[in-house]
């Protein structure tokens, strides 16, 4: 792994320049069930399952989440419908995601998040039902690039801060997009971390951090539907918010043809 991805998964430790995202840092508590669409993806320790990441309901039984999040060494339960970790709502849906049913990106390599292809997707034991908290997220266009300054929302239960505490209730901030010609600059993130296939946003008082990695960026499109552009990938180990660095996505509209071959053919 990459040190001080914060980005990574809550439960592991990151080793390098980039880091996984993880909490939202500089956002505020979600209204409850207005991303019916977000997942906490959740693995299990002595019998009890623990926030990890987060991720997009896409289909009622298929998860989209970050490649970095996966250990084949793990087990995992998807729960949607969730609001505050701490409480039993009554919303909650938790459904097992089985081994076998683990499609992580063919071009994904762990020692390297900045080379792209942070993608997986998780096929449901069962269908979620959908319902008034529980809805499918949807896609952007294949091949779409949202310009400069487009406002989009990072949802997640990542940390707060650096280091800091994770939050019982989802969380969101307003993170506008940053153009890939800006991120790649010398003083941002440079050419030798940033590919077409991402998308940056964010950065300085509001980014994402450790926890929210796997999660949405989402954007509202012009006809007014909410669409996931974003897939959580990782932020500067300097600091979740450091400045200059906003936090890099898998652009979702880059995987299009994947998501839809992977789900077609399982």
């Amino acid at each position: 792994m990459l040190a001080l991805l914060l980005l990574l998964p809550v439960l592991l430790a990151a080793a390098g320049g980039e880091a996984p995202a993880q909490r939202v840092v500089g956002g505020e508590d979600a209204v409850p069930h207005s991303w019916p669409w977000q997942v906490s993806l959740q693995y299990e320790r002595n019998g009890s399952f623990w926030h990890t990441c987060g991720g997009t309901l896409i289909a009622p039984d298929w998860v989209m989440t970050a490649a970095h999040c996966i250990s084949s060494s793990l087990t995992y339960q998807v729960v949607l419908g969730e609001h505050d970790l701490a409480v039993a709502e009554g919303t909650e849906q938790r459904i097992p995601v089985h081994s076998a049913d683990i499609f992580v990106h063919p071009w994904w390599f762990s020692f390297c998040v900045a080379c792209g292809n942070d993608i997986a997707l998780l096929k449901l034991s069962r269908s979620a039902v959908l319902d008034g908290s529980v809805q499918t997220g949807r896609l952007p266009p294949a091949g779409e690039v949202l310009p400069d300054g487009y406002p989009c929302y990072l949802s997640g239960w990542g940390r707060l801060a650096t280091g800091g505490p994770l939050p019982d209730k989802l969380q969101q901030a307003l993170l506008p997009v940053v153009s890939y010609k800006r991120c790649r600059q010398p003083d941002w993130w440079g050419i030798l971390s940033i590919r077409r296939t991402m998308v940056c946003a964010g950065g300085g008082e509001q980014a994402g951090c450790n926890g929210d990695s796997g999660g949405p960026l989402n954007c509202q499109a012009e006809d007014g539907h909410w669409e996931v552009h974003g897939i959580a990938s990782f932020v500067s180990s300097l600091g979740c918010n450091a400045a200059q660095k906003p936090t890099v996505f898998t652009r979702v509209s880059a995987f299009e043809e994947w998501i839809a071959k992977t789900m077609n053919s399982n």
